[in-house]
C-alpha cells in the first residue's frame, strides 16, 4: 500500500500554514520535526497537569498516569516488557549511565566491542569505561571505501572473553541498516550481551526489540517525532546484572530505578505516547486491523506503519542515489542502491568542493541540509574523508516527498 503523504503532512505544523517551513527539508537525522499529537501532549501537560506527580490530588493524579502510560504504551510498540524500558535525559546521557555500569561489572581479561561507525554517544564513554575497569577494547571496523560493517569480521574478532558487542542498527553517516539478528546470533555463541544504537533506524522504523535479540537498545525520542528524551530499553537478564546507578533507596528490578539516576522530566515523559497517537492514527487511515477488537494494537500498527515508512522511503530515495551514482565527481556513503536496509539518509563528498561551502550554496537554494562529522568523525578517518571538514548529510524522513527529492536533484546539478 502507499503512503498518504499528504495524510501525514497534515499532522506536522512544518508543512502547513503560518508555521510552514521555507524549503525543503534534508536533515530530519539531527532533529524530527513533532507530529501536532506531540505538541498537543506535550502542551496540554503544561496547561493541565505541571505538578509534581503522584500525589494524592486529581492534578497530580491525572500527571502519573499520563508518565505511566507513556512508558506501558512504548513497551507494547517495541514489545518488551514495561520495567525493561524507560526515559532520561537523551540517548548520550543514558549511553553514559549504561557506560558507568558496565565500568562496574567488567573486570581485566573481559573483552568488549565497539565500532568505528558509531556516533561518539555511543563509542566514547564505552571506551573510557572499558579503558578504566582494566578490560580490553575490541574494534570491529568498517570498509574503508563503503563505510559498512561486515558481521563475518565480527565473527572472527570475538572470543569467549568477549562480554559486551556494542554497535549501531544503522550509521548516521553511512545510512544502511545493520545486520542486527546476525550480530545476536554471533554473540549468543559465546554468551556475550549485545548493545544497539538505534538513534538513526528508529526514525525509520519502529522496532520489535524482542523479536532482535538484543539486550540493549535506545534511541532518541526527538528524531521520533517526540519530545527531546532519550528512550533506554535493558532486558531483564542483563538489568538483573548491572550494577544500580540509581539512588540507594530504591530498590525495583526496573529500568527506571536502577539506571536512570536523573530526575524525570514530568512533561516530556507524559508527552512521548502522544507520537504513538499519530502511528495509531496513521495505521488505521491505510487500512489497519488490530489485531484484537477493542484493545489498542500498538505494537501491530508499528509494524504496519514501519513498512508503510520503509517503501516510501525507498521510493524517495531512489532517484536520488541514481542520480548521485552517474556523477564520478561524488563520492557517498553506504549502500548504493534503495534496498531494504538502505535508510533515506546520504552522505556525500565532491571533488574540489568544500563540504560547507556546498551546503550553504544548497541551503541558498532551499534545499535545507547540513555538513559535519555528526559526531562520527573515526567512520569518515575510516573511509579517508577529513573528519574536520565532514561531508554533505541528506536526511530525510517519512514526510518528505518525491518534490523535494527533485529540487535537491535539480539544485545539486547546477551547483556540481
Amino acid at each position: 500500500m502507499k503512503l498518504d503523504v499528504d495524510f501525514v503532512r497534515q499532522h506536522f505544523p512544518a508543512f502547513n500554514g503560518d508555521t510552514k517551513i521555507d524549503g525543503h527539508f534534508l536533515d530530519a537525522a539531527a532533529g524530527s520535526y513533532p507530529c501536532q499529537q506531540t505538541i498537543d501532549a506535550l502542551t496540554g501537560f503544561y496547561l493541565y497537569n505541571k505538578v509534581q506527580p503522584g500525589n494524592p490530588y486529581p492534578e497530580s493524579q491525572r500527571a502519573m498516569t499520563q508518565m505511566v502510560s507513556s512508558r506501558e504504551r512504548w513497551a507494547q510498540a517495541l514489545n518488551v516488557q514495561p520495567h525493561e524500558l524507560d526515559f532520561g535525559p537523551s540517548t548520550t546521557q543514558n549511553l553514559y549511565v549504561v557506560a558507568s555500569a558496565f565500568r562496574d561489572l567488567l573486570v581485566p581479561g573481559d573483552e568488549v566491542v565497539v565500532t568505528n561507525q558509531d556516533h561518539e554517544s555511543n563509542n566514547g564513554a564505552m571506551r573510557r569505561a572499558v579503558k578504566d575497569a582494566g578490560a580490553t577494547l575490541v574494534e570491529w571496523q568498517v570498509d574503508t571505501e563503503s563505510g559498512l560493517l561486515d558481521p563475518e569480521q565480527l565473527a572472527l574478532i570475538v572470543s569467549n572473553k568477549t562480554k559486551l558487542i556494542c554497535f549501531p542498527h544503522s550509521s548516521n553517516l553511512a545510512g544502511t541498516r545493520n545486520d542486527v539478528e546476525r550480530v545476536v546470533e554471533i554473540a549468543k555463541t559465546i554468551d556475550a550481551f549485545t548493545l544497539c544504537d538505534g538513534v538513526s533506524y528508529a526514525p525509520h522504523e519502529i522496532p520489535d526489540v524482542d523479536l532482535m535479540g538484543v539486550d540493549i537498545y535506545l534511541f532518541s525520542l526527538y528524531k521520533v517525532y517526540s519530545v527531546h528524551q532519550g528512550l533506554l530499553v535493558i532486558r531483564e537478564r542483563l538489568l538483573a546484572q548491572l550494577p544500580k546507578q540509581g539512588h540507594f533507596f530504591k530498590s525495583a528490578l526496573t529500568v527506571g530505578e536502577k539506571m536512570i539516576p536523573a530526575g524525570p522530566d514530568h512533561a516530556q515523559v507524559a508527552a512521548a505516547g502522544g507520537v504513538l497517537d499519530y502511528i495509531m492514527s496513521l495505521a488505521l487511515h491505510h487500512g489497519f486491523e488490530p489485531a484484537s477488537s477493542g484493545q489498542e494494537d500498538l505494537a501491530g500498527a508499528s509494524r504496519f506503519v514501519s513498512e508503510l515508512w520503509h517503501v516510501h522511503e525507498r521510493t524517495i530515495l531512489a532517484p536520488l542515489l541514481d542520480y548521485l551514482n552517474t556523477r564520478q565527481s561524488v563520492r557517498y556513503l553506504g549502500a548504493r542502491t534503495a534496498n531494504n536496509d538502505r535508510c533515506p539518509l546520504v552522505t556525500f563528498s565532491a571533488v574540489d568542493r568544500d563540504p560547507a561551502e556546498l551546503t550553504k550554496a544548497l541551503c541558498e537554494r532551499k534545499i535545507l541540509c547540513c555538513t559535519s562529522h555528526c559526531y562520527a568523525p573515526r567512520l569518515l578517518e575510516a573511509v579517508g574523508m577529513d573528519a574536520q571538514k565532514g561531508g554533505v548529510r541528506f536526511s530525510m524522513a517519512h514526510f518528505n516527498n518525491a518534490d523535494d527529492v527533485s529540487a535537491t536533484i535539480a539544485a545539486l546539478d547546477e551547483l556540481l
